[in-house]
């Protein structure tokens, strides 16, 4: 366990107040390339190693790995835990969701068919009735319903495209397209989205989450900001990133309302308060880690530095 006390104090005196956290890494196989994180109920951790076509479980308390190969082909992006434990996958190098189950992890694969077909699956996010939203790269977004096994494809409005994707706790929809400059909520009724452009001196909104409210976060790609956009008064806050060419990747926000991102340029991961308007720094021990991707449960912060082949876990 490491603990970046001259770090955390570094933080404090540019960023603002960082309460005492932990900082632990777990390495996985070499050459697995994790990417994103998914935290599970049992106090597991799912990963997908996109370099090696499969998903990984990480036991914290051991630090044992078990990896499942997912085919051949395969190229893992998205990941998220349904209630009853399990990975669904977003896969653009197989063109399917797939599902590992926690007990056997044996492999389920739902192919993305005809018009759905090709799309580059990117973002996934589930909703409260357990249906699974995606984004596909190419100008797409839809929705598979795993009880029916029935899928839905709509075209963007914006074009190509659409990445991150969110739902919200009264189960709107949203997702973000970085080169359109713009966030789309989506209709599950019609599949229609209405769109919501960024503000002019925004850059691409790369990532999208929501809080417990339903307040919309957005981390900039390459633009140095954070972005909040409250759908109800329909109004956008920035907040400019600490340091100098700052590089927002990952975005997960807690329990506690604080928002969390990556810094490719930084090399390190941001808490960002927004009742203090104050950052807090942890950058990781080694250089170039790439984390792409964070996610969480309550009192952890998890992420997949991609570039060193190890899982990061904050404490706080």
């Amino acid at each position: 366990m490491i603990r970046p006390l001259a770090l955390a104090l570094c933080a404090a005196l540019l960023c603002g107040a960082a309460t005492a956290a932990d900082v632990t890494y777990y390495p996985v196989p070499v050459g697995t390339g994790p990417r994103d994180v998914a935290p599970a109920t049992d106090g597991r951790v799912w990963f997908t190693a996109q370099n090696q076509g499969s998903v990984g479980l990480l036991d914290p308390l051991t630090g044992q790995t078990q990896l499942v190969p997912l085919g051949i082909g395969s190229s893992p992006r998205a990941l998220v835990v349904d209630q009853e434990g399990a990975a669904w996958i977003a896969d653009p190098g197989l063109d399917a969701l797939v599902r590992v189950d926690p007990v056997d992890q044996s492999v389920s694969t739902f192919p993305l068919k005809g018009t759905a077909a090709g799309i580059e699956l990117e973002g996934l996010a589930q909703d409260r009735n357990g249906d699974l939203w995606f984004t596909g790269k190419r100008g797409f977004y839809g929705r598979f319903k795993p009880a029916a096994r029935s899928v839905d494809v709509w075209p963007a409005p914006g074009g190509p495209g659409p990445g991150g994707i969110t739902v919200t706790p009264n189960g709107e929809v949203w997702y973000s397209n970085e080169p359109a400059r713009h966030i789309g909520r989506i209709d599950p009724g019609t599949g229609q989205a209405k769109l919501v452009d960024v503000p002019e001196a925004s850059a691409g909104p790369r990532l999208i989450w929501s809080d417990s409210r339903g307040t919309l976060w957005v981390s900039e790609a390459a633009g140095g900001r954070l972005s909040r956009f409250d759908p109800l008064s329909e109004a956008w806050n920035s907040w400019k990133i600490p340091g100098s060419n700052a590089d927002a990747h990952a975005l997960y926000v807690d329990e506690q309302e604080r928002v969390w991102l990556s810094d490719f340029s930084a090399n390190a991961i941001l808490r960002f308060n927004p009742f203090s308007r104050l950052f807090a720094s942890f950058p990781s021990d080694r250089p170039d880690a790439q984390v792409t991707q964070l996610a969480g449960r309550t009192g952890e912060v998890w992420g997949a530095e991609s570039a060193q082949d190890r899982l990061v876990m904050i404490k706080y």
